[in-house]
């Protein structure tokens, strides 16, 4: 699972960093002190955040609302030594309510109640391939795009990992030799909603996510071989060849980064 956690307190951060490596040793956690660097890392979905009620600049039922409103299926677990603020968290729809001082088990017992669940990658209705060729897939349909941009374009939002991408980084990677002036704004827009009306005809209406100016991909609704690798799932890491989006040049960093990894995982240098 992707978890964060913040508490002005570092004993605490400390405490939770220890707590959920024994917990969930294969996810990515990040821990804060501070609420509004949380804000600044919210670059894709996080699975459960763990917040202090009580903090300096920002509280935790701020930055709760702030999170979900961003990514609506973040379970949402306060910690706090004060119990009259349950009431609060409750409002909030919150997924769990820790009361310091807390211990492992408790942790455990609220993850393992947590309001949404990531359903098994197998039951997604999209598969994507991104070893070798870029191709996607739903309910065992080849997707069929109207443009091919536009395929390239969902492509790069899988490789940024459900990241919200601005116009002018779609255009930065999708065209790096073209400016990024009203034209072509223009025809990204165009790809865009191509892209949205694909799925939506596909029945996969909450694929793409539209933020304001910027557009990002669900990664919970993926079956995806790449995401998969970095979860370390052995058949992942058995159908890695050394190839990855072979027909898109914004995947060389991506590229890059996999051979690495590999060398690195089998001692090759």
């Amino acid at each position: 699972m992707y978890i964060i956690g913040a508490d002005d307190r570092k004993s605490i951060v400390v405490m939770l960093e220890k707590m959920l490596a024994k917990i969930d040793p294969s996810g990515e956690h990040r821990f804060y002190t501070d609420p509004f660097k949380v804000i600044e890392d919210l670059d894709k979905p996080v699975d459960v955040a763990f917040l202090d009620v009580e903090m300096p600049g920002m509280d935790g039922i701020t930055l709760a609302k702030k999170i979900t409103g961003r990514y609506p299926l973040c379970n949402i677990i306060f910690l706090t030594g004060y119990s009259e603020y349950m009431p609060s968290a409750f409002e909030m729809h919150a997924s769990g309510y820790v009361l310091k001082p807390f211990s492992q088990k408790k942790l455990e017992e609220v993850l393992l109640h947590r309001r949404y669940r990531v359903p098994d990658v197998s039951d997604r209705p999209v598969k994507v391939h991104c070893f070798g060729t870029f191709d996607v897939f739903v309910n065992g349909e080849t997707v069929k795009f109207g443009r091919q941009k536009s395929k390239e374009l969902l492509a790069y939002l899988i490789d940024r990992k459900g990241a919200m991408c601005t116009m002018d980084m779609l255009i930065g990677n999708l065209y790096p030799d073209q400016p990024a002036d009203e034209a072509m704004k223009s025809k990204m827009r165009v790809y865009t909603s191509d892209l949205i009306n694909t799925f939506n005809k596909a029945g996969v209406e909450e694929l793409i996510i539209k933020n304001g100016g910027a557009f990002g991909v669900n990664t919970k609704l993926l079956n995806c071989d790449y995401y998969r690798y970095l979860d370390n799932d052995p058949l992942a890491i058995s159908h890695y060849t050394g190839e990855y989006m072979t027909q898109y040049s914004f995947a060389e960093e991506t590229r890059a980064f996999l051979e690495m990894k590999f060398y690195k995982e089998n001692n090759i240098m």
